[in-house]
């Protein structure tokens, strides 16, 4: 990789950790993706007379570097956050005039790459959540199933993500007052209702379980501000909540309970603005996707209801019943 890129790609960490605020894993997965880039025009540059970096790549190099990740399997998903990196890169070397022209631009997302969230029916949430209240409720429930039932409750009841979820603080818990501070990305807060039904678990929780998992950690205070602990008292990992929830729903994970939370919302009835400060969306784009998710329960809904489309299913319900 050239020397200037190295600088480059140092100089936009530190402005993503700096002045965005951005957790280092995001920080680690944007560099990530620059520096797959800057490779592939390093090979380019061999094959040619010129040398071209990152400075110098054009639109041409852009669209040949999400085709070449197209034809080698990448998944439209990858390519598309690939491609939102990328933006946010020429982005800043713009804005720091360190460019004249962005390359990213009119380079268009296709439709394809619009990947619709994965959610958990309802009944199957209910049926999980039944069986991590059950062990919760038992006379001789430990410290893990309390902390489970509650995280649980949490995941599907705010639609926290996992980051969210292992990050907070028993001083962000406003139990009384049925609200929790939330830090998002780039360390946004927002205030979170809870539901009764998380309160709950989370009192007992609380109350009877945290107890004896902070005991576990010894004088290992690291983490004794974190409402959601291990079994030896250390911080809840991502993977380790990965596994908790596949405990309980062998195809699930903490995401899927996110966006089960915010489909089920707009399902009910729910408007968008509500969801997007609900799930800390910077832009009400990102919320949107969830009126195509509950695009069957509203062709339900209309179809049981609007006077036209009632008419017409009864009428086909007439034919199919007459004798042929």
């Amino acid at each position: 990789m050239p020397a200037n890129d190295t600088a480059l790609l140092r100089n936009y960490h530190a402005y993503l950790q700096v002045e965005k605020g951005l957790r280092p894993l995001s920080c680690a997965s944007y560099r990530a993706d620059l520096l797959q880039f800057s490779e592939f025009l390093a090979r380019l540059s061999e094959s040619s007379s010129s040398s071209i970096g990152l400075q110098q790549a054009e639109h041409t190099h852009l669209t040949g570097f999400l085709e070449h990740l197209r034809t080698h399997g990448v998944e439209s998903r990858s390519i598309a956050r690939k491609l939102s990196a990328l933006r946010g890169f020429y982005r800043w070397l713009l804005l720091d005039k360190q460019i004249s022209e962005d390359p990213t631009l009119n380079v268009a997302t296709p439709a394809s790459w619009k990947v619709l969230p994965k959610s958990i029916a309802a009944s199957d949430v209910r049926k999980m959540l039944d069986v991590s209240s059950h062990a919760s409720g038992h006379p001789l429930a430990d410290a893990i199933a309390l902390r489970n039932h509650a995280a649980l409750e949490m995941l599907y009841g705010t639609g926290l993500r996992a980051s969210e979820l292992t990050s907070l603080k028993t001083s962000d818990l406003q139990l009384n007052l049925g609200r929790a501070l939330v830090r998002g990305k780039g360390d946004k807060e927002r205030l979170i209702p809870l539901s009764a039904k998380s309160v709950e678990a989370l009192r007992k929780y609380l109350d009877l379980g945290r107890p004896s998992l902070a005991r576990a950690a010894g004088r290992n205070t690291a983490a004794s501000h974190l409402v959601f602990l291990s079994s030896r008292g250390a911080a809840l990992t991502r993977q380790a909540l990965w596994l908790l929830v596949r405990e309980y729903a062998a195809n699930a994970s903490p995401h899927m309970l996110r966006h089960s939370c915010a489909t089920h919302m707009v399902e009910n009835g729910a408007d968008l603005r509500t969801v997007q400060t609900l799930l800390g969306h910077a832009d009400i784009a990102t919320t949107q996707v969830y009126t195509h998710v509950a695009l069957g329960r509203l062709k339900a809904v209309h179809r049981d209801h609007h006077p036209r489309a009632r008419r017409a299913m009864l009428a086909r319900q007439i034919a199919s019943q007459e004798p042929a």
